[in-house]
């Protein structure tokens, strides 16, 4: 007979995640290594009593933000390899919703986060609920639903025995390397606090293998004949890459065939900046090195990349007549983009068959081409140390300038984290990634938000880490909030909050497309209406001094060094805060070198718009499908 243990569905749950592993090259992770919670009528009596209950084997973090939460859970996952992850547990209502946002960046990063949301009442005793959105066509939709498309695998448990196969289509779903990202289980209030006799079986330790997928034999020749058929071969390198831990397998076989690797900005990092084959970022934000091979390839090979806009440069950028794309990923989804030819494979044991088979063939690519990509290198570095270059050591640094003081400092052990605004551009063009996981750009959705919890979710994976979360003065305004989560649990990040008044990067983008800034400065309103008085009186320094943090005032290049230098060394949460000046044409970052496509308006009177248009359809003439 089976032996049964009676527990509630939110205490069965618990424990059950507290008994998956995962396992990848022999080496054994915990799956789930913590659940985030914020606490309300939805899941405090189930959820947030199971986890009093299984304190002892399921650690718990307090969060202030319900996306933050996830965040963090995502930031922990993306250090972890995808092996491991956290929970988050929320009330209903607006708990579960705010939890949107956080789901659709994981889903599109392929990163792996165990959404828990309360849910109405699956008995309904009474109706509606506190929160409750009252649907009239349909009893049983709640704004759970709203979680569906973000959602990887999305069940509502109604009933406690539903809780075992969907728990474990859940952990199936986590630990896929081609299907993960964020995963919803619904759970009722009054579900979650029902007890059940629960098989023994459902709580032993189960182990999913990350698999790893080698070619299929005829995709391999196919692909090893193309490479020897190219003579102006690039290969970028996307998020895959680092989600395969395949960085030692590509520089190998970068080393062997000299061909050269460009990265997008998932894939940064793949190789060190110093290593012969790398040419850095590709795509709108790329370098002038990348962007030059990348027009003139006759083969892209695209290892572990999506091929989002900003790396085609919205179908600008592969322009030789007869380039094909050789796509080498684990998703088949992503292997036939571009009408690619495919290579369904694991990111590392893929390369590996590449490099022995064109190995065996001795193939190299020209020395002329080789020669071609390190002398336009050198002069990109060249470019990089003049922006970086502060001249005047007691003057407010530029961006470029706060970046190349920070280049300065770091070393292999720090990591560095940022998602939107007009950082990830600077940074994917002169930032010199010095370790496998150094570099860490989540541009696959570009939240807002992003950095602090995630900063907080990389520190718990890696403690020995010097971890930096980068934020514009926009990015901080958004979530500040875990500031208090990093101090009350001492988790020691660093942030690097720089100050310049506005939402940078899309004023940029606004006056390039005839928008004029608008609505884009952090400024009074002015007599004529617009936003151009004065800079607000606002103190984001005094603002994380008064959530707890210790704050390092930076007002020159000569402070930034100092106050870097000690935010590094300091063992808690610490934030450096300097004020920008504009760039000037000296040290400030290099222009795209690759078009982006954002639609002019098609018929205006301002002569800003109309000059805009002109430029935008002379990019589009240029764009093509690649069939």
């Amino acid at each position: 007979m089976t032996s049964t243990t009676r527990l509630t569905v939110a205490q069965a749950l618990v424990r059950f995640l507290s008994a998956q592993y995962t396992e990848r090259d022999g080496t054994r992770h915990r799956l789930i290594g913590a659940t985030w919670g914020i606490f309300g009528h939805g899941n405090v009596a189930g959820i947030g009593q199971a986890l009093v209950e299984y304190g002892d084997v399921m650690p718990y973090h307090q969060g202030r933000n319900e996306q933050a939460m996830v965040h963090a859970a995502v930031g922990y996952a993306r250090q972890s390899g995808r092996l491991s992850t956290h929970a988050v547990t929320t009330s209903i209502g607006p708990g579960a919703t705010n939890l949107v946002t956080g789901a659709a960046l994981a889903t599109i990063n392929h990163l792996p986060v165990l959404l828990l949301p309360g849910d109405v009442f699956a008995a309904r005793p009474a109706d509606p609920v506190l929160q409750q959105l009252e649907v009239p066509y349909a009893g049983d939709v709640s704004v759970n639903d709203c979680l569906r498309p973000v959602s990887r695998y999305f069940d509502r448990i109604t009933r406690p025995e539903a809780l075992i196969p969907s728990a474990l289509q859940a952990m199936r779903v986590l630990t896929d390397p081609v299907e993960t990202g964020a995963v919803t289980l619904a759970l009722p209030q009054d579900v979650q606090a029902e007890a059940y006799d629960w098989p023994e079986e459902f709580f032993a330790e189960r182990t999913w293998v990350v698999r790893r997928p080698g070619a299929d034999p005829t995709e391999l020749a196919e692909a090893v004949r193309a490479i020897r058929g190219a003579r102006r071969p690039l290969l970028v390198a996307g998020g895959g890459v680092h989600h395969s831990r395949a960085e030692a397998a590509l520089a190998e076989f970068a080393a062997v065939t000299r061909i050269p690797v460009a990265s997008t900005q998932a894939g940064k990092g793949s190789l060190r900046f110093d290593d012969p084959q790398d040419v850095g970022g590709v795509g709108h934000t790329g370098t002038a090195t990348a962007d030059e091979l990348a027009r003139t390839a006759d083969l892209v090979i695209g290892v572990g990349t999506r091929y989002t806009d900003f790396t085609t440069a919205s179908g600008t950028l592969f322009a030789h007549p007869d380039v094909r794309f050789l796509n080498l990923n684990i998703a088949p989804y992503d292997g036939h983009k571009l009408a690619g030819m495919p290579l369904i494979a694991d990111a590392r044991s893929g390369l590996m068959e590449l490099t022995a088979a064109l190995d065996m063939h001795a193939y190299r690519v020209g020395a002329s081409y080789v020669a071609e990509y390190t002398e336009d290198k050198e002069r990109w570095e060249q470019r990089v140390d003049a922006c970086y270059e502060a001249d005047e050591p007691d003057v407010r640094p530029t961006q470029p300038q706060v970046l190349g003081v920070l280049d300065a400092l770091v070393d292999e052990s720090d990591v560095i984290i940022n998602a939107a605004g007009s950082l990830p551009g600077d940074l994917h063009k002169l930032w010199r990634a010095r370790s496998r996981d150094q570099y860490h750009l989540e541009y696959g959705y570009s939240c807002m938000g992003y950095e602090i919890p995630a900063a907080i979710g990389v520190k718990l994976a890696a403690p020995e880490r010097h971890v930096w979360a980068l934020v514009g003065d926009g990015t901080y305004l958004m979530m500040p909030t875990e500031i208090v989560t990093a101090v009350q649990e001492g988790v020691a990040i660093k942030v690097l909050l720089v100050q310049n008044h506005g939402y940078a990067s899309i004023g940029g983008l606004s006056e390039e497309t005839g928008a004029e800034r608008f609505g884009t400065a952090y400024r009074h309103r002015a007599a004529d209406g617009t936003f151009t008085g004065a800079p607000l009186p606002v103190d984001l320094a005094a603002n994380a001094a008064s959530l707890g943090m210790r704050v390092l005032r930076a007002k020159t290049v000569s402070d930034l060094r100092e106050a870097l230098a000690e935010a590094r060394d300091a063992d808690t949460p610490t934030c450096v805060y300097v004020e920008t000046q504009t760039a000037d044409t000296v040290s400030g970052p290099p222009p795209a070198q690759a078009w982006w496509d954002v639609p002019v308006a098609e018929t205006a009177t301002r002569p800003s718009a109309v000059k805009a248009r002109e430029l935008y359809e002379r990019h589009v003439s240029t764009r093509r499908r690649h069939l």
